[in-house]
């Protein structure tokens, strides 16, 4: 698949500027800390939108979908690639035993209404706006879309993850029905992803770091909003 090897190619390629980048920055930081966790866990979180945003740009003929399924594989590819070579250039491995998002319990006491890159940050918008109710995550339920988080996930922790049956389920799905899962679980997604860089503008240090956690944070929020606009045409 064309964009599919596109996506790997410009991963590669950011790994190592973002790895020089971070070579040049400074002292390692503490592999249980903040910055490393965000690294590791917000590239499995891009990861998994990225092959989630493949799956749909190939199912769907609207090109306003594609586009943005294009949008998200390209971006989040990018800074996965980037996120990849802090690790690399930190010598630290891509994944850890840990518990998954673990890093972020240290905000857990934080209070949520305060504006993001104070001592605490907002939680993103709720799915299908205020008074919405749904699933884990703020994923409203779906007719044959399992709620239970996947093996190893935790339901508090998850941050948006789709589940193995989840994704499964949008593998088979076809049509107005793929197009609806699908942005049903990429805003899911990106709240997490707001959750995450949010997390990190509160507790890392590295200053590549907070600045990718701001981007992702401007860019989901702004994304939510389309991917809701997107959906309710839908319904």
């Amino acid at each position: 698949m064309l964009v599919g090897a596109l996506v790997v190619l410009v991963f590669v390629a950011l790994a190592g500027f973002a790895g020089y980048q971070v070579g040049r920055s400074g002292d390692v930081p503490d592999e249980g800390g903040a910055d490393v966790g965000f690294a590791r866990d917000m590239q499995t979180h891009h990861n998994q939108a990225v092959h989630m945003a493949l799956t749909i740009r190939d199912k769907t003929s609207d090109p306003t979908l594609r586009a943005v399924a294009y949008d998200i594989a390209t971006s989040q590819s990018q800074q996965a690639g980037q996120l990849y070579g802090w690790l690399a250039h930190w010598g630290l491995p891509a994944t850890s035993s840990d518990r998954p998002m673990a890093w972020m319990s240290a905000g857990q006491h934080l209070p949520e209404d305060a504006p993001a890159g104070s001592s605490a940050a907002s939680s993103p918008p709720t799915v299908g706006g205020a008074g919405a109710t749904g699933s884990q995550d703020g994923m409203p339920a779906m007719s044959g879309m399992p709620e239970k988080p996947a093996s190893g996930q935790s339901g508090e922790m998850s941050m948006g993850m789709a589940t193995t049956e989840q994704l499964k389920s949008l593998q088979r799905a076809t049509g107005l029905q793929a197009e609806r899962q699908f942005l049903t679980l990429m805003i899911a997604h990106h709240q997490g992803g707001v959750q995450m860089a949010r997390a990190a503008l509160r507790l890392a240090t590295k200053p590549e770091v907070l600045t990718l956690a701001r981007a992702i944070d401007t860019a989901q929020t702004a994304e939510i909003a389309q991917l809701q606009q997107l959906l309710e045409a839908r319904r």
